[in-house]
């Protein structure tokens, strides 16, 4: 009799798990921005069961299940959980590379990169390509995120940092190449460790036949190769070796791109057989730095210290005390001001422009980022606002192979879900400030 109890309270513990885990909920009443760039759902519902998304629809023809969650979601912009397409999560706004690289190894795999990806999450970004870190601690961090055991954005990753020749005490997660054959074996290194992508960077550096087998074996290997583009020879390289998206707005302060590397893009771009050319910006970093100097209140907001020791938090704060004294932006007013027109030369040109923010560099927290660059591109370079959102959810998605997956608010993806109060198509900055974060139909926020 007691066996038969025990198994009778065992069944009913499995069936109240299975109960937790398809939970229903419904998120009713918000404008719907689904991501595919169509006209906005109002007064929509949306139907999650466990983990995915299972209709969608409006409060006129969507039946609500009799035992959902019922989530209020009106006054509200919902839309897809965000991406941020460039972030270093071994980084977290640190002043000095040097410093950093020497003193936080030890605690990358635990503290740094589990914090940086848990501010992603909880400022909305469902979501992350994580170019540049050591390779052991991407992929544990990653997997772990993957497997529930810590929260943070899904992240996918490309492990070191592919160039020419690491800079002193950077082996870790910067990898030199030594001819054509060490770069394949670096590559299939890479590939067969687990990457996701692979990040080229300094090929102007390199010879052309060793860029050409970084990219060959990357795409043997199911591998998209992303590139650097900050001078002239990157950007043309990249191009003829087919690298598959390419980061940041370069030529330092130069005016414009060369006529040169315009008429290659725009060759690029008219061959449709080989999809859509990508670019991801990051624009923010240089366009916000001034105002961030002059107005330094943004480290006071303590998005940026979850997970963190206090010791890191400080050390973090001393560094930047003086930011008007930083290398790394001394520059930045000639920059600036060349910005808008470059982004405008690879709009024009046909160019598919994904959201980035590089953060983790100097002064970019991981929390304050990602709606920083969507701002800029809407409020100061005129961006259509929705053109801008499909930056941060289905383009992405769409590069990185997991469209089928999520980026956008479908039945049968999953529920990366974000909500904010406001309509964010008319003022995009609410952002800064997300309300609601669902993430594999778990709610974070």
């Amino acid at each position: 009799m007691k066996r038969i109890f025990c198994l009778l309270l065992l069944g009913s513990i499995g069936i109240l798990g299975i109960a937790q885990e398809n939970k229903i909920k419904a998120l009713v009443g918000g404008t719907l921005i689904d991501g595919f760039g169509s006209e906005p759902i109002k007064n929509s519902v949306i139907i999650i069961e466990g983990q995915k998304i299972v209709s969608v629809g409006n409060q006129d023809n969507t039946k609500i299940p009799e035992n959902a969650e019922i989530i209020s979601t009106e006054g509200m912009s919902v839309l897809p959980g965000l991406w941020d397409m460039h972030v270093h999560t071994m980084l977290n706004g640190h002043a000095d590379y040097a410093y950093w690289d020497k003193t936080y190894p030890p605690l990358l795999e635990n503290v740094i990169m589990p914090s940086s990806a848990h501010q992603l999450l909880m400022a909305g970004v469902t979501s992350a390509r994580d170019l540049g870190a050591p390779l052991k601690e991407s992929i544990a961090v990653r997997d772990a995120i993957n497997k529930g055991e810590i929260p943070g954005a899904t992240l996918y990753v490309s492990g070191p940092f592919i160039q020419h020749k690491p800079y002193p005490g950077t082996e870790d997660f910067r990898w030199g190449i030594d001819g054509v054959e060490d770069a394949r074996k670096k590559i299939r290194k890479l590939a067969t460790a687990g990457v996701d992508m692979i990040k080229l960077i300094d090929q102007d550096q390199m010879t052309m036949a060793e860029v050409q087998a970084i990219v060959d074996e990357a795409h043997k290997n199911n591998l998209k190769v992303v590139a650097h583009s900050h001078r002239p020879e990157e950007i043309r390289r990249g191009l003829m070796a087919g690298a598959d998206c390419f980061e940041h707005t370069g030529l330092s302060s130069a005016p414009e791109y060369p006529k040169d590397i315009m008429e290659m893009i725009k060759e690029r771009t008219a061959d449709m057989s080989q999809g859509p050319l990508f670019w991801t910006p990051t624009v923010e970093v240089l366009y916000n730095y001034e105002y961030m100097r002059d107005n330094p209140e943004f480290i006071d907001e303590d998005s940026w210290h979850r997970g963190l020791p206090d010791s890191v938090v400080t050390d973090i704060k001393k560094s930047i005390e003086h930011s008007d004294r930083l290398p790394y932006f001394q520059l930045t007013s000639s920059r600036r001001p060349t910005l808008e027109t470059k982004v405008n030369q690879l709009l024009n040109a046909g160019v598919v422009l994904m959201v980035g923010t590089d953060s983790g560099i100097p002064m970019k927290f991981h929390s304050q980022s990602t709606w920083n660059e969507l701002d800029v591109w809407v409020n100061e370079f005129g961006i259509d606002p929705m053109y801008a959102i499909r930056g941060a959810t289905y383009w992405p998605s769409l590069w990185m192979g997991v469209s089928d997956e999520v980026g956008t608010i479908t039945p049968g993806k999953y529920a990366d879900i974000i909500a904010v109060k406001g309509d964010v198509l008319r003022y995009i900055s609410l952002l800064q400030d997300v309300d609601m974060v669902i993430k594999h139909g778990k709610r974070y926020k």
